[in-house]
C-alpha cells in the first residue's frame, strides 16, 4: 500500500513538473509572439520609412518613355530632354532655364532574354522644373522627331503603369 502512495505521489509530483514546463513554455510562446509582432511593425515602418526616403531622392526624377534605343549616344540622355522640350514646349524652356542633374537608360544593362524597352530617366534640378514639364506633357501628345513618347513621375509608392506607348515599345 505504502509502494502504491509512493508511486502515485512520484507520478503527481511528475505531472506537476510537467504542468509547470508546460505553462513555462506557453508563457515563452506568448512572449514569441508578441516579439514578433513587434518585430513585423517594426519592419513595417522601417520599409515605409525606406520608401519615403528613396521617393524624397527620386522626386526630382523624370521618365521618358518611347525614345529609340542609341539616340543618347551622341549628345547624352540630357539632351534628349532638352530636344523634346524644344520640339513640344518651346515657350517652356524660354521662360527660364532648365537645368538637369544627370540622365541615363534604365535599367543600364541590356538582357538579351528578355528584350524590354529601356526608358531614359532624367534628375532635374529643382522639382517645379519637373512639374512644369509633366503639367504641360498633360495637355498634349509628346513626340520626338516625330516618335510619339510619354512622360512620367518616379515614386515607390505609385509604381508606374505602361501606357500604350510604353506596351509598344516592350513587346518583343
Amino acid at each position: 500500500m505504502d509502494k502504491i502512495k509512493q508511486n502515485t505521489d512520484s507520478w503527481n509530483a511528475h505531472a506537476d513538473t510537467i504542468e509547470e514546463k508546460i505553462s513555462i513554455i506557453n508563457d515563452r510562446q506568448v512572449e514569441w509572439l508578441q516579439t514578433e509582432e513587434e518585430r513585423e511593425l517594426r519592419i513595417k515602418k522601417t520599409e515605409e520609412n525606406l520608401r519615403e526616403i528613396a521617393d524624397s531622392m527620386r522626386k526630382c526624377n523624370l521618365r521618358i518613355i518611347g525614345i529609340p534605343e542609341g539616340v543618347e549616344k551622341e549628345n547624352g540622355a540630357e539632351s534628349v530632354l532638352n530636344d523634346i522640350i524644344a520640339e513640344n514646349f518651346p515657350n517652356l524652356g524660354i521662360e527660364r532655364e532648365m537645368c538637369v542633374e544627370e540622365g541615363f537608360r534604365s535599367p543600364r544593362f541590356v538582357n538579351v532574354k528578355r528584350p524590354t524597352a529601356r526608358h531614359i530617366v532624367v534628375k532635374m534640378a529643382k522639382m517645379n522644373d519637373k512639374e512644369r514639364i509633366l503639367r504641360a506633357a498633360r495637355q498634349k501628345k509628346i513626340t520626338y522627331k516625330g516618335t510619339p513618347s510619354d512622360f512620367q513621375r518616379i515614386s515607390l509608392q505609385k509604381p508606374y503603369k505602361l501606357g500604350e506607348i510604353g506596351m509598344t515599345y516592350s513587346k518583343p
